[in-house]
This record gives structure tokens, sequence and C-alpha cells, in this order.
């Protein structure tokens, strides 16, 4: 009995092994095959050369930060806390080479530039600023000072940016100078102590004439985005001195009432003569919390057959396009050598500055124009959220800094690539009449992205390049909004947001430097528009008609070239080359802006100087190594008399004609502030950008020859033989998602060593 059972169920066995093995057999050719395995050949090879543009490696710093420790005569600290009385090696970024090298050494014609690195020293015990140039990279052996070289002018130790060593001085300074006095006050009116403490947020620019280091500074509740918590109290703080000791307080205002010192306010407020603030808890409506637990996840991206781009070191290669990257301290996010089809397009696409203008009633506000590059735009590109800031399946690349910090500091995938389903078709047609068909094209573009939090507000900074041979350089913001405490007059500045809260109106301007080369350097600026001419039909020649006709023309200067914001501006800007394509029209690149900004501060305002490139919608000009970028690290805080004035650029007036042209891009919106913006400015309609667009430059758009094309007739529909999408289903995979990290916090501000 045992073995006849032993033998049924061994039998069971072996039938069970037999039936799953063919289960699996006939399940495997009805399964969907994995396509993932599909190869997208790339249209290039990963050029070595880009590294001629890569952003400084973290050896490279450290060895330009021994280097410049061991010039003694410099008598420079790298330590985080160095007072400004003191020498501080600020900056050390990564120096572009001179164009005309770069391109012969890209078009394999010279041997590769020197690598060089700048140094920028706050000499706090001198009085003055110094950029140096550090060279070779690596093992560095040689500095000399370039200031006047670049700036033709000295500059003064009161442009520099505040760094965290004068920060943790004017932190300590309200703490002992102004709060320990203002107890009394401050627990009536803001309920402060040393567990509910008010944070601080300074206005710019410091003062109202040159040499000014005068700065009012806001204070607000310690509470989730602060930024729209303000409290009704405000310092304006004289930190002109480089030591700490010799620092007042020149003016303060509570409640909408000015005072001249510490002690009349407090003598004021003590003998009841001032209308008090009586403290109210607020409500934590700043919080990013979501108000309701999630319930399931939205639409993901994935790849069905593999990423169709490849990133190797700073080189990124996506179907017919290629381009180099980098990411400056300062300007933030630029690519450089953009190629399509192996043709050079863009030598630089870059971003220059991020400025803005607000309007209020109380002095932190009133004279407020942030220039954010003088802070670092590109300082503040933190980690990116994977899911959120980017697709979770984008590719995430590290970059690395060194600005007011005792070490480089690595920012952990602060860097999103990915190709993106742009959402709509890049081109289609529904044939109805006659020979019936569709056929179209998904608009899957490539998207290079940054994200920068300075301060309150957040942009994210997009470089998209389109199978059309098209390329898109735009700017959304997001973040708080800034906002003063409620008093008499204040809606005339903006809307009330919160209790006691103006969210204050206020300007977005942003600088892009487009750098184009079409087919070459020797380029030509072009304008194109229409009007209404009235012609005789020449079937009826007793009767005319309206007809819309081309108007063309070409613009020979740099100040015919400098397209003013309040003027009209023909509808077609194009960078052309006086080679033709196959119908004979110029080959060129066309400027299509998109910019909703505000009213440009007036040119009779001292301070407009430093961000007189915001005069212009375009403005073309000759391309100069000498004219490198639009603003400066010291624009901010030497406002009224900038180490870079753009206007200047233009004031010489050169020939455009065959020559090698940049174009200088504003764009940007105006912002009204207003409920919605609480508790965050969403990016929906906040931004602008300008796209590049080829016109006349092929024969044909070139898009139809992409294998992302589809097309089909009647009986024809099911066919995978142009219409990839009809089979899709059977086969593509499920997508195998990595693990979510998230490492952004280690590169944030400390004010300690």
């Amino acid at each position: 009995m045992n073995s006849l059972v032993k033998w049924v169920l061994i039998l069971f066995v072996l039938f069970s092994i037999i039936l799953n093995i063919v289960l699996i057999g006939i399940h495997q050719n009805k399964a969907p095959k994995c396509s993932a395995q599909r190869v997208h050949p790339l249209r290039g090879k990963h050029n070595e050369r880009s590294g001629v543009f890569a952003d400084l490696t973290r050896e490279e710093y450290l060895q330009v930060q021994e280097y410049m420790l061991k010039q003694t005569d410099l008598d420079i600290s790298t330590k985080q806390t160095t007072k400004p009385s003191e020498n501080f090696l600020f900056l050390i970024d990564l120096s572009l080479p001179k164009k005309k090298e770069a391109l012969e050494y890209l078009d394999g014609k010279s041997p590769k530039p020197v690598r060089e690195a700048t140094v920028v020293v706050f000499y706090g015990a001198k009085g003055h600023i110094k950029e140096y140039v550090v060279s070779p990279l690596p093992n560095p052996k040689k500095y000399r000072d370039v200031t006047l070289e670049r700036y033709k002018k000295e500059l003064p130790i009161n442009a520099r940016t505040v760094t965290i060593g004068e920060y943790v001085l004017i932190f300590q300074f309200f703490q002992e100078k102004v709060f320990v006095k203002l107890d009394k006050l401050l627990k009536e009116s803001f309920n402060y102590s040393p567990k509910n403490n008010l944070n601080a947020f300074e206005q710019m620019p410091r003062g109202v004439q040159s040499g000014d280091r005068i700065t009012w500074v806001s204070f607000f509740r310690d509470m989730s985005g602060m930024y729209i918590h303000p409290v009704g109290l405000e310092v304006l703080l004289n930190h002109k001195s480089v030591n700490s000791s010799q620092w007042t307080v020149d003016r303060l205002l509570y409640n909408g009432q000015y005072f001249d010192s510490v002690d009349e306010l407090k003598q004021k407020y003590d003998d009841g003569t001032v209308k008090k603030i009586v403290y109210k808890e607020s409500l934590d409506y700043g919080s990013l919390k979501p108000r309701k637990k999630p319930l399931e996840l939205g639409p993901q991206q994935f790849y069905a057959e593999g990423k169709r781009y490849s990133i190797n070191k700073n080189h990124v290669l996506y179907l017919d396009w290629s381009f180099a990257f980098g990411m400056s301290s300062l300007t933030g996010m630029r690519v450089f050598d953009v190629r399509f089809k192996d043709q050079r397009i863009v030598y630089e696409l870059s971003v220059q500055e991020a400025m803005s203008v607000y309007g209020s009633v109380t002095p932190g506000m009133m004279l407020t124009k942030f220039l954010d590059s003088s802070i670092g735009i590109g300082r503040f590109g933190h980690e990116l959220v994977r899911g959120v800031d980017c697709p979770y399946e984008a590719t995430y690349v590290d970059t690395y800094r060194y600005i007011d910090a005792p070490a480089p500091i690595r920012f952990r995938n602060s860097i999103c690539v990915f190709e993106h389903n742009m959402g709509q078709p890049l081109r289609r047609h529904f044939s109805d009449f006659f020979h019936n068909s569709y056929g179209g094209m998904v608009n899957s573009a490539l998207v290079f992205r940054t994200i920068t939090a300075i301060g309150n507000y957040d942009y994210m900074w997009d470089f998209i390049f389109y199978q059309s041979g098209a390329v898109e350089a735009k700017v959304h913001a997001t973040g708080y909004i800034s906002s003063s405490y409620l008093q008499d007059g204040s809606l005339k500045y903006g809307h009330q947001v919160a209790e006691n809260v103006l969210g204050n109106i206020h300007t977005h301007f942003i600088n892009f430097k487009v750098d184009l080369d079409v087919m070459g350097v020797k380029n030509v600026f072009q304008t194109k528009d229409m009007e209404y001419v009235n012609v005789a039909l020449p079937w009826m020649p007793n009767r005319t008609a309206m007809i819309p006709q081309l108007v063309e023309k070409q613009l020979k200067t740099e100040q015919e070239a400098a397209l003013r914001y309040d003027t009209k501006t023909p509808r077609y800007l194009h960078i052309a080359s006086n080679m033709t394509n196959r119908w004979g029209h110029q080959r060129s690149y066309r400027l299509q802006v998109f910019s909703f900004t505000g009213e440009h501060l007036p040119e009779s305002e001292a301070e407009e100087k430093a961000m007189s490139w915001a005069r212009y919608k375009v403005a073309i000009t000759k391309h100069k190594d000498s004219e490198q970028t639009s603003s400066s690290l010291y624009s901010q805080n030497n406002i009224w008399d900038p180490a870079v004035d753009f206007s200047k650029y233009i004031e010489d007036n050169e020939s455009i004609e065959d020559e090698d042209l940049v174009a200088w891009v504003t764009a940007g919106f105006l912002h009204i502030p207003h409920a919605e913006d609480i508790p965050n400015t969403v990016t929906v309609g906040n931004g602008g950008g300008v796209l590049l667009r080829p016109h006349n430059y092929f024969d044909e758009d070139p898009s139809i020859h992409s294998p992302d094309g589809v097309y089909f007739g009647p009986g024809s529909e099911q066919s995978c033989e142009n219409n990839r999408m009809a089979c899709l289903a059977q086969e593509t995979c499920s997508p195998v998602l990595e693990s979510f990290t998230y490492h952004g916090f280690d590169g944030v501000m400390k004010f300690e060593d």
C-alpha cells in the first residue's frame, strides 16, 4: 500500500511538472515580449572634446583652493565664518575658453585650450575685490589678476555679496543690539522667545547711492513659508564698515510707524504712545503639507523600449541632437556646441540673470530690486525630487560648486535629463477628402532641466530639444511670494492674501544669452513681418483689395538691432547665414520670444544701469570674449556703479553684417499676487522664454525622417509597418523603477563651520 501511494505521488509530480512546462510554453508564445531589448542607435558618438566646457571637478576645485592658500602674500582664508574685515576666498568657477580657440579645438583644428579657473577673493583687510585666473588645470602653477581686464575698474569691497560669515555677525548684532532691548515688545507683539524665533529677510539694494551698505531687514514668523508671515517690524542696518563693532541701527519701522533708534521705539512702546501690534496666533497657511492623504499615483512616464538618449560626462546625445552642458554657480544652467545632424547651430545657450522689481509702501520692499546672479543662480540648484521635479525615470546628474563655502559641495541629482511626450502631436493631418489617410507624429522632445531655489522663489529652467530642429529655453517660477505687513496705503501695491499680509506687486525679468552660429560664424540679423497693401485685381483692374505682404529688412548695426521693450517689434527675428537652402532662401534660425513682462525700470533711475539688458526684448551684438555676461556678481551690491553695464555693449554701435552674432533675449512676466498664491505660486502661466526655430534652414521639416512618424490608411489601421502604436500593447513590458532616494538637504546653507 505504501509503495503504491509512493508511485502515485511520483507520477502526480511528474505529470504536474510536464503540465507546467507545457503551460509555460503556451504562455510564452502568447505573453508580451519585452521590447526593451530593441536598440535605438544614436545618430552620433560622444565627443570627448565637450570636456572643454565641463564644470570643474571636485579634485580641480581642491587643487585650485590649495594652490591659492599656498600664496602666502595673498593672506586668504577659506573658513566659512571668515569676518568681513578679513580676506575670504569666496568663489571658484570654470573660466570659459575664448570662443575662437574653443571652436578650433572642437573642429579638430588646434590643441585643447588651457583649462583655467576663476577665483574671487573678497579683500576685507584691503578694501577691494579681486578676480584671478588660475591655470593650468589640473595641477595649477600660476595665477594672474584679471579684475581690470574684465571690468575696466577696481571693485570696491562694498560690492561683495553678503557671505555666511557676515550673516552670522548680522544675526548676532540683531540679537545683542535690538532683540535684547525690545524683549517686552517682541514678546507682547510677536510671542518672541528663544523657542519661538523671528526670521530675517533682507531687501536689496543696500542703500540709495554708491558706497552704501545699508539694508532694510524685515522680520517674519518662524513658520513654514516664512515669506508670507510678516510681523510688522523692519530694521535699517548700517553695515558699511567691515568691522561689525561699528555697525548701527539707523531706522526702525514698527506697525507702520518710523523710529530713529531702538531706544526711541522701546521708550515710546513702554509709554504707550505707539499703536501696538497685539499678538495673535497665525494659522499655518504657508505649509505645503498635503491637506488630504494621497489615494493613488497620477500618470507616470516610462521608457517602453529603453532610453533614446545617452549621457557621457558632460555630453548628451539624443536622436539627431548633441550638446555639452555645465552649471555656473553664478548664472546657472548652460549648454554649448549644440548640434543637429552634426551641424553646429548654437555655440552657447545660457541663463544670464533673473531680476525682480517690487512695489510697496513699506521700506523693506519699496526699493527692492533683486539681481539673482549676484547671489548665485546656479548656487542654489539643489537635488531634484524624483517623480515630482522631473519624471521618476529621468536621468539625474550630480554637480559640484564652490561658492561661499570652505570646500566644494556636491549637489546630488541637481540636473535631470529626460525624453518627454509633450502631450500633443508635433504634426498631423487626417485626410478626409479624396486620398483618405492619417499621418502624424508624437511630439517627443528631450528636456534638460534644473531648478534653483533662490530665497523665496524657485525657478525651473528648461532647455528643450525638438525633433523639428527647434530648441527652446524657458523658465517657470514657483515658490513663495514676497510679502509685507499690511498698513494704510498697501493696497496700491498688491492684494491682501492673508490676515495683515500684502502680496507685493513685482516684475520678473529673465535674460538669456543665445550665441547662434548658423552655418558658421558669419551671420546677419534680419526681421520679417507683414503689412497690408492695396492691390489692383489683375482680372478686374478697376477693383482693389488689401492684401498682406511680406516685409523683410536687414539690420546693420548694434543700435539698430537693440529692440526696446516699449517699441513695436517685428514678429519674425532671424539670425541668418549667407548660404541658401534648395529654394534659394537664406538659411536662418528664428528667435521667437514668449514674454509677459511688466514695465522696465525707467532709465532715469540710478539703479537701472545694473539691469540695462532689460531695456531690450532682443539685442544683437557682435561676439566678444570680453562681453561674456550681461550682468555680474557685483551688480546687486554696487547697483549704482555696476561692474557690467550691458548698454555699453551697444554704445559702440559696431557692424553686425557678416559677423559672429550674439542675441541677448529678455523674457518674463508681471506678477500681481493674489489669494491663489497662498501657500505657493504655481508654474501655470508664470513664465517666459525663447524658441529657436529653423526658418528656411532645411529644405523640408527634418522630423519627416523621424522613426516616430505614424501613417496608415483605410484597411491598414492595425498594421505595425508605419505605426508602432498599433503593436505597443503586445510588445511592452511593465517598467521596473529605481528606489526613491533624496539627499538635497546635504547642500543647504549652514551658518557655522
